[in-house]
């Protein structure tokens, strides 16, 4: 009986360190996709400050943060606290999903499939949430590869998709996907008809201008001293998307023009004046375009496309009852974080956060609770458990 405690306690801290050694890599994902960076090359991990190649006594998961206490250990500067807890946390979600099965060495054959298919899960959830917290995008490397490797999970452990026979569960992780996918995508246009317009008013014309600082990079819009970029405006790439401006002048490369209306959209320009004459404009032929602004208008989304491939990689995953939990239980927390930064007097906080963490966390919330969860509630509302 010691024996066979004393095993277990092993699994449990080799699979906790497992998870913290994948947090690891997952630190190097979070830091090099979004910076268009190969995982891969270089292999060794390195300071973000001098490029000096952490060896690997040096990188150690959770250990190495604390015993050099968050510095490089060549040039001294401070590691955000963030790498230890990312692999701190990986490490206890890799933990909890194993004990969600039991956490019994002796079943590690009928968990295990399943058990690895969720931390491969749980590693794509951790790494999206970090990098939209920080980058507030969610790339396709995370999203549309997770998509691919839920179908592939699904077909090999159909109980992922509440199924026993592998064809089915694929079917069902397409179908899963396509609702995560479409229904998602229905709340960002339901969102963009209610809430799609952002104006502001100025009591004094505010200078304006559309850069590029980097040829490869995408234009920049600044008005008085907010900068909106490219994407953020047009990134659906709806062709009724545009940025109204209301100009006392603008210059346009090397003509000016007085008391018109900037119509910018994704690839081309109109100006209206005020007897109505428009001149069209493509935007790759304009290198100057700058002004005053009485008024602006500003297209905005519900939520960005991202969350919408994100949705769809969870129900690849884990089915479309986990699509519909992980929109209602992301909501849910949203609005509880917003109320909270509200009555803390960090509003402006809370509001900065995107809407990916919050999936993830819905996401989740399902593995461990929420097929427990929904049945409480059905038996509540309908009497029924089934769901």
């Amino acid at each position: 009986m010691l024996r066979y405690q004393i095993l277990n306690a092993l699994l449990h801290f080799l699979f906790f360190f497992i998870g913290a050694g994948i947090g690891s890599f997952l630190n190097v994902v979070i830091y090099r996709v979004p910076r268009n960076l190969s995982v891969n090359n270089p292999r060794r991990s390195f300071c973000p400050s001098c490029n000096y190649p952490i060896p690997w006594y040096h990188n150690v998961p959770i250990l190495s943060w604390l015993l050099l206490r968050g510095r490089c250990a060549n040039c001294k500067t401070s590691i955000s606290p963030r790498y230890l807890g990312v692999e701190l946390f990986t490490g206890l979600m890799f933990f909890a999903v194993l004990m969600q099965f039991g956490g019994d060495w002796m079943y590690i054959a009928q968990w295990g499939p399943q058990v690895l298919c969720l931390w491969v899960f749980m590693s794509l959830l951790i790494a999206g949430t970090f990098i939209d917290i920080e980058h507030f995008l969610l790339p396709a490397e995370i999203t549309r590869n997770g998509t691919i490797a839920g179908v592939l999970a699904s077909l090999w452990v159909p109980s992922l998709q509440g199924e026993d026979l592998w064809w089915r569960a694929g079917l069902m992780s397409l179908a899963s996907a396509a609702v995560g996918f479409g229904g998602l995508r229905l709340v960002v246009e339901l969102g963009k008809l209610a809430f799609g317009r952002k104006k502001l008013t100025f009591d004094k014309p505010e200078a304006w201008s559309v850069t590029q600082p980097d040829e490869n990079e995408p234009p920049i819009v600044t008005v008085g001293d907010d900068k909106i970029e490219w994407v953020d405006l047009f990134g659906m790439q709806r062709p009724t998307d545009r940025l109204v401006i209301n100009c006392p002048s603008v210059r346009v490369n090397d003509q000016t023009y007085g008391d018109v209306t900037v119509e910018l959209f994704m690839e081309t320009m109109k100006l209206r004046d005020a007897t109505g004459k428009v001149d069209d404009y493509n935007l790759e032929n304009v290198t100057t375009l700058q002004g005053t602004a009485t008024g602006v208008m500003i297209p905005r989304e519900a939520m960005g496309l991202g969350d919408v491939h994100f949705m769809m990689m969870i129900g690849a995953f884990v089915g479309w009852k986990a699509v519909l939990f992980t929109i209602f239980a992301g909501s849910i927390l949203g609005t509880l974080v917003a109320g909270f930064t509200r009555l803390t007097g960090r509003a402006q906080w809370g509001a900065k956060l995107p809407f990916g963490p919050y999936l993830a966390a819905g996401a989740a919330l399902w593995i461990f609770y929420g097929p427990q969860a929904m049945a409480w509630y059905l038996s509540k509302v309908t009497g029924r458990t089934e769901f």
